[in-house]
């Protein structure tokens, strides 16, 4: 035991292996980024190794146009700075192994002292190491470098932006279905719990699901905006600007009903007891939940869409909660609750059928 607990702490914080590959595409791109960097710099100033334009070129190809478009700035400004830094103290201090120390630590206090982001603090003095070590510290080599790392910086933007840019839609449809799905059935469930007597256990398991939506509906919003940004200055973006416009009303939409379910879920498992589904009222506020999570369903299927056909089918009822509930005098024990229910139904309803647009 003692020794499991041992080979457990010495378990890396930080994975080596990620559990999901990048595109094949992505390195594809960054191969073909890096090689035009480096002939197109050692074209345009010959006589060194362009390895300033191809290290550019290796890190600017991100996921998204938009980040690429921001780690070239960030790697430019880096080795701008780094450079600049490596010179003038080259200039003054001439080639001596201490020079190069005292570069790595200037550079780190500067990006320190100007607050720049970890990439360009962390370029800085890499930049200034590399000028010391393999290069000459004259004014024309630091502008070559300067000039050769803007090529590769460009060019792993342009690469990027040309070659099948990244297009992040696919997560942010999936989540948005599966926070339907997951809200719909959790309305299920609250309605079969008013509906019929339930154990305290089965209540209480479904406020644990419920809890569940809030992260779900958190983590849709996050891949919406991944979505999003993989747009941002991305040639394709008018092809797929208006679904992802579409999920962004959707989420919209779903994020007050996801507040509500957890409310009348919280509210029902604090007040529950077995003889509430003998309210007349909360057999109707049950069977206005079904109809409920009916209609979540449906906001999730464009019209017309029939790719199955074992599912519950788009009746000519759109929206279904249209029933008017008849409301009864209740038990004093249950009125509070019953209160409640009605009006987030209420609200519920208004979110589903648009009513607050």
């Amino acid at each position: 035991m003692a020794r499991r607990n041992r080979l457990r702490s010495l378990t890396l914080a930080t994975p080596i292996r990620t559990p999901k590959r990048l595109p094949f595409i992505q390195a594809v791109k960054t191969s073909v980024a890096t090689i035009a960097a480096w002939f197109v710099a050692i074209t345009v100033l010959p006589g060194q190794l362009p390895i300033f334009a191809a290290i550019a070129a290796l890190l600017v190809v991100q996921p998204s146009v938009n980040q690429s478009l921001g780690k070239a700035v960030e790697r430019s400004v880096g080795v701008i700075a780094g450079v600049l830094i490596a010179s003038g103290i080259g200039i003054v201090f001439g080639q001596q192994g201490w020079i190069v120390l005292a570069a790595i630590v200037v550079s780190i206090l500067i990006g320190w002292a100007l607050r720049l982001t970890p990439g360009s603090s962390n370029q800085i003095p890499i930049s200034a190491m590399l000028v010391l070590s393999i290069g000459a510290t004259t004014p024309s080599y630091a502008v070559d470098r300067i000039i050769e790392t803007l090529i590769g910086a460009a060019i792993g933007v342009i690469v990027n932006a040309l070659i099948v840019p990244p297009v992040m839609i696919g997560p942010a449809r999936a989540d948005a279905a599966a926070l339907v799905a997951e809200l719909a059935a959790s309305l299920d469930r609250l309605a079969d719990i008013l509906a019929t007597p339930h154990s305290h256990s089965a209540v209480e398991g479904a406020m644990i699901e419920a809890r569940l939506l809030r992260p779900m509906r958190d983590k849709a919003v996050e891949s919406l905006s991944k979505g999003e940004e993989s747009l941002t200055l991305n040639p394709r973006r008018s092809t797929h600007r208006d679904e992802l416009r579409q999920i962004r009303e959707l989420l919209d939409r779903l994020s007050p009903v996801v507040t509500r379910t957890i409310g009348m879920t919280r509210a029902v498992r604090d007040h529950y007891d077995a003889t509430l589904s003998e309210e007349s009222t909360v057999q109707q506020i049950a069977r206005e939940l079904h109809r409920a999570a009916h209609d979540l369903r449906l906001l999730d299927r464009p019209a017309g869409d029939d790719r199955d056909e074992d599912a519950e089918p788009v009746t000519a009822e759109i929206p279904a909660l249209t029933a008017p509930l008849v409301i009864q005098r209740p038990h004093p024990d249950h009125w509070i609750l019953i209160g409640s229910l009605l009006e987030d139904l209420r609200r519920v309803r208004e979110e589903i059928v648009g009513a607050n647009s």
